[in-house]
């Protein structure tokens, strides 16, 4: 997004900004993901962001209490389970959180474009083959060979 179409924002423009903004809620309030998996390819391919404007954009998204509300229903929901969540391991989370996010911000900002936008998606696969239980499918079946 250039600095022209940041002062004059289309109505395409915002109907945009607002549905990438609205399915990372959802998938967020849904799975407890969207920034990083949502957001941040879909500004990197449909507006044009690099990778560290998606990655800071993403983040800065965070910064704002946009997860209030789906934060407090889950601990409501999951006290009423009987599976309440920890705050103490929330606020020791937050701060490892906090630490890291600096810290890996700044690794980031020293990495090209290109290879971070490698990482990003090698992140992504793993994540997917490791959910998806593939990682041992695919040990079991380099297993079978010997």
């Amino acid at each position: 997004m250039n600095l022209n179409q940041q002062k004059n924002m289309t109505a395409q423009l915002l109907i945009t900004v607002i549905a990438i903004g609205l399915a990372a809620g959802v998938l967020s309030g849904l799975v407890g993901v969207g920034g990083g998996i949502i957001m941040v390819p879909i500004l990197v391919l449909f507006m044009g962001y690099t990778q560290h404007q998606a990655q800071g954009t993403s983040l800065a998204v965070l910064t704002m209490p946009v997860v209030i509300l789906a934060s407090f229903y889950y601990y409501q929901q999951c006290q009423k389970l009987g599976t309440p969540i920890d705050l103490k391991v929330v606020g020791l989370l937050a701060v490892g959180f906090l630490a890291g996010g600096y810290f890996g911000s700044k690794i980031a900002l020293m990495i090209n474009t290109e290879a971070l936008k490698r990482i990003f998606a090698i992140v992504l696969l793993y994540t997917a083959f490791k959910m998806l239980g593939w990682d041992a499918m695919i040990v079991k079946w380099i297993k079978g060979f010997f």
